[in-house]
């Protein structure tokens, strides 16, 4: 694969990442409008994320099957950006609190699927540099989902209502979807082989044993972590500190945008130096500043604080992915289909933890997101990763024993 094509590759694919997660991304500004327009509390807030956390989870691993089964992945990624408008669009016009939320989760889940299918085309096509071009690609996804769409979110609730300003919103994947109908042709497969079912039976054994569930509870605690900090951001910044939603908008988009800049730095990292040592530092250091932002006095100490702990949690994503599917071996879109599942699926219920005690004193949400990230450092402690090979990108065909 030559440069010309790699650099096509890499832009393509974080762009469309960019587009998916933008829209996407604005739920975090909007769960609080939605909330507020219903004269619901932080309980609510949490609902509204977990469940869109829990339907994206849900999509990720057919994605993931889908993307090591077919051989068109330029096809399925165009999709999911008519996916995305039609599920948010819809949501707009649905009565009630649960009808929004559910329609917000199948929204999701035309994001969730991008996921698996282009990182799977990722690490298959740049296998020497798995964590670098996974974090180009989250980087995408972040500047989308944490930048952009807060942003765009926060300032047209200054004018609208939450239904409009989501109308609104879904234009960038309508444009994207029109843009991306050429570009699909030449997103072809990237397998060697299509998964068959004693592929999938040796990846879930590989997965069910004691070091893989080890893997998994600390990729479990890191995102609920994320997640806890995240849901209750913008409801402590406007509840606490009197902050506009778009102010609110640019303050939670700042506190991401370095973690977001540092994901390709900390995936160079990692490929060098190998993946549980940067692990296990980040996820320690995010819980200590975490705690901190919990008992910060003042609202620049405790600005301070959140935005290191929350550049930590956003700049380790890269190396969590990449750990996992050196884990695996094999099957790549799956691994990551399942990897993403249980980040965002699983790990969605960090936001609903958070506003039940937001319920209390919305400032415990970091005391456990602190807490959270401690226990997957201590996890993270007791697990020995998977070899690999920097200068082949290969890793040994059969797993180290539990």
């Amino acid at each position: 694969m030559n440069k010309k094509e790699k650099n096509f590759l890499l832009i393509t694919l974080a762009l469309g990442h960019l587009t998916n997660d933008w829209v996407a991304g604005t739920i975090w500004l909007i769960a609080p409008a939605v909330a507020a327009s219903m004269g619901l509390g932080p309980t609510e807030v949490g609902l509204i994320l977990a469940v869109n956390g829990l339907g994206a989870g849900l999509t990720y691993i057919p994605a993931g099957i889908a993307a090591d089964r077919f051989t068109h992945q330029g096809r399925l990624l165009l999709i999911t950006f008519w996916w995305v408008a039609l599920g948010y669009f819809s949501a707009t016009l649905a009565p009630g609190f649960w009808a929004v939320t559910a329609l917000f989760a199948f929204g999701v889940m035309g994001d969730a699927f991008w996921h698996p299918v282009a990182t799977g085309v990722l690490v298959k096509r740049l296998p020497q540099k798995k964590a670098q071009v996974l974090g180009i690609h989250a980087m995408g996804g972040s500047v989308g989902a944490e930048v952009l769409g807060p942003l765009t979110a926060g300032f047209l609730l200054a004018y609208f209502d939450w239904r409009s300003t989501m109308q609104i919103l879904v234009l960038p994947a309508v444009i994207m979807g029109l843009f991306f109908i050429p570009i699909a042709k030449r997103i072809g497969t990237v397998s060697q082989r299509r998964i068959s079912k004693l592929d999938l039976k040796n990846l879930v054994g590989r997965w069910t044993t004691v070091k893989g569930m080890g893997l998994v509870s600390m990729m479990v605690l890191y995102n609920m972590s994320l997640f806890a900090m995240l849901s209750m951001t913008p409801l402590f910044l406007q509840s606490e500190h009197d902050l506009q939603p778009f102010e609110s908008a640019i303050v939670f988009a700042a506190i991401l945008l370095v973690g977001t800049l540092f994901q390709p730095f900390t995936g160079h990292l990692s490929d060098r130096v190998g993946r549980k040592s940067v692990i296990l530092a980040i996820l320690a250091l995010a819980g200590v500043f975490s705690l901190l932002a919990a008992v910060s006095p003042g609202y620049i100490s405790f600005l301070v604080m959140l935005v290191v702990s929350a550049t930590l949690l956003t700049a380790v994503r890269p190396v969590v992915l990449a750990a996992a599917v050196e884990f695996s071996a094999q099957s790549e879109s799956t691994t990551l289909g399942l990897v993403f599942a249980v980040l965002d699926g699983v790990g969605a219920l960090g936001a609903l933890l958070a506003g039940l005690v937001g319920e209390i004193d919305l400032a415990m949400a970091y005391a456990l997101a602190a807490g959270l990230s401690m226990l997957a450092a201590a996890q993270t402690a007791l697990i020995t990763f998977h070899p690999f090979d920097r200068r082949s990108g290969v890793m040994p065909s059969t797993p180290p024993t539990a």
